[in-house]
């Protein structure tokens, strides 16, 4: 049944987006072509409790059907099943369901639940027992990666509760460590030897193959030991221990026109053996055994090592308890347009979201998930403020400096929306103080239980340009990550430079420890048919599919570890009452 687990050896297909299926030993880039997708593939398993009993003279019959919903699509669409449990209103579901999780997309959730009264598929022949709605980031980031709600659906009547966990599927977290050596390859130069590499393809759905590996040149030499070289097993594999694994041996010409002397195949399950008999393999070129009858091989490839490693992953801290606390910032300056005219980038269309708004909504909306108390600081900047039109580039936008935080996303909306019609727009566009305002709480949290996100929304040129760079680069030090989402017309050039992607942001000699900032302007993400949650799921994807790398390279560089997670869920043990 679809979206159920898949059995040992099944393969799991790819992911739009990632690497294409052929590749050239010339197009390959060593640093891009390691990771197939930035996907982590998650187990759910569910208990419910005290479902509602639509049986007369028996309990219910339960079955949970999940259902999800595509990115700007209101469409529900049947993931999968679960078994059926016979007369129980306490079932523990034993059935998982195998998701792609991306930290950066939002992904609703919706679990229906039915008694069923007989053999047929049609789930309306069976009783509606109720529903629950969530995302799969509310399960992520639920304490322990557990979350608990109530049913719904039926009025007037508790339907029970639904408990439902999230684990990370070990094979997408493992790495291997392996070293191979070769012996007797063939000669392939004139005035030498050979100049042998190796490279690694990983078979698809299709039978066609992807680079996924190629090794380092070992000069001049038939029988070369090749550094070892750690690689994902998402990467070699896809998760497929019984996959096919392709290895072809080059010669290296200076002019990329590398001379083929053989290949092979292996698989990840044989490779595990480690050094043995098992792992010396025959590198054969197919042309030269066609043509000569007394060919033998050219040459052999050994394993010498194969050292498997599990990384830690973002979710190891997510469940460890580490808190994601989300800050917004907007630009309040005179080039937005007067509020009050339909031009104005802060215009309140009764309609629909500015630009400001969809921004918000986009990225906050998925970030909400990680934050358990939904408290989330709401900063200004670049406007006068009553009584007295001073200026302020760092102001909150409830009115409260004291206490800037605002309930849900939905808080933050009515806070802006507040702010529009008591401030006065005005500038200049300076970011250094509300990087600054982040920049103090995340110092003094550096534990790894905290991490800071700071999303400036802003319509033009930075005015302080020095000043926050050298906040960014003093940032680069502390648990935080800060997206700069450009709206409107203006040329973001400088935006650019603060990005860091291309080169690495500097301030008086300094260079920014990490790589922390993510710049886009919101034109790039605009649905033409006009689609606006399309274009804010677009916007969230982009601007947020760094975060976990971000956040993975403090820890590292820190030397943090994830704390233990929770224990896992134990149902509790339904003791029947008898009578002596």
């Amino acid at each position: 049944m679809f979206g159920l687990e898949k059995p040992a050896g099944q393969r799991e297909p790819g992911r739009s987006g990632g690497l294409p299926k052929m590749a050239s030993v010339g197009d390959f880039n060593v640093l891009s072509s390691s990771i197939p997708a930035t996907k982590i593939i998650f187990i759910s398993f569910f208990f419910y409790r005290n479902l509602l009993d639509r049986d007369t003279f028996s309990k219910s019959d339960p079955i949970c059907v999940l259902y999800t919903q595509a990115i700007g699509n209101k469409e529900w669409r049947e993931f999968g099943r679960t078994e059926v449990i016979d007369n129980t209103l306490n079932p523990d579901f034993v059935r998982k369901f195998i998701m792609d999780y991306f930290f950066e997309e939002r992904e609703n959730l919706r679990f229906d639940f039915h008694d069923v009264d007989s053999k047929s598929p049609n789930l309306s022949k069976h009783d509606f027992l109720g529903q629950m709605f969530c995302t799969l980031g509310e399960i992520v980031g639920s304490q322990g990666s557990r979350l608990e709600k109530s049913i719904v659906g039926i009025p007037g009547k508790k339907c029970g509760t639904v408990i439902v966990t999230a684990e990370e599927l070990g094979c997408c977290r493992d790495s291997v460590l392996m070293q191979f050596c070769a012996n007797k390859l063939d000669k392939k130069d004139f005035f030498g030897k050979s100049d042998p590499f190796l490279v690694f393809h990983r078979s698809n759905e299709d039978g066609s193959f992807t680079i996924c590996h190629k090794t380092e040149v070992v000069k001049n030499t038939l029988n070369p030991v090749w550094q070892a070289f750690k690689i994902s097993v998402r990467a070699l594999c896809n998760g497929d221990y019984d996959r096919t694994i392709k290895v072809e041996v080059y010669d290296w010409d200076r002019d990329g026109s590398h001379d083929f002397i053989g290949e092979f195949t292996t698989s990840y399950r044989e490779l595990s053996r480690g050094q043995s008999q098992f792992n010396v393999y025959e590198v054969i070129n197919p042309k030269k055994k066609g043509k000569k009858k007394k060919y033998v091989n050219s040459g052999t490839v050994t394993l010498l090592s194969f050292l498997i490693e599990t990384e830690v992953s973002f979710l190891d801290y997510i469940k460890g308890g580490t808190q994601i606390n989300f800050t917004v910032a907007i630009d309040f300056t005179a080039s937005n347009g007067n509020p009050s005219q339909p031009t104005s980038l802060h215009y309140m269309n009764p309609y629909q979201l500015n630009a400001y708004g969809m921004a918000l909504r986009a990225v906050g909306e998925i970030i909400q998930d990680y934050d358990s108390d939904k408290m989330f600081p709401a900063l200004g900047f670049g406007a006068r403020l009553p009584p007295d039109g001073r200026v302020s580039h760092e102001f909150a936008l409830n009115g409260n400096p004291q206490n800037p935080y605002c309930h849900g996303i939905d808080g933050v909306m009515e806070a802006y929306y507040r702010s529009l019609k008591c401030v006065q727009l005005y500038g200049p566009t300076n970011f250094a103080p509300v990087i600054n305002h982040v920049a103090r709480y995340a110092a003094s949290v550096k534990d790894g239980s905290q991490y800071f996100v700071l999303l400036i929304i802003t319509d033009g040129v930075i005015s302080d340009m020095a000043q926050t760079k050298e906040s960014i680069v003093n940032a680069s030090k502390l648990p935080m990550s800060i997206i700069i989402v450009g709206v409107g017309p203006a040329e973001f050039d400088a935006m650019e430079e603060l990005d860091g992607d291309v080169v690495r942001i500097s301030s008086r000699g300094r260079f920014a420890e990490r790589d922390i900032v993510q710049f886009v302007p919101f034109r790039d993400y605009i649905d033409r048919s006009g689609n606006h949650v399309l274009s804010m799921a677009r916007l969230a994807k982009d601007v947020l599919a760094e975060i976990p790398e971000q956040f993975l390279s403090y820890m590292r560089v820190r030397g943090i570890k994830p704390s233990p997670a929770p224990p896992p869920y134990t149902p509790p043990i339904h003791v029947l009452q008898t009578q002596i």
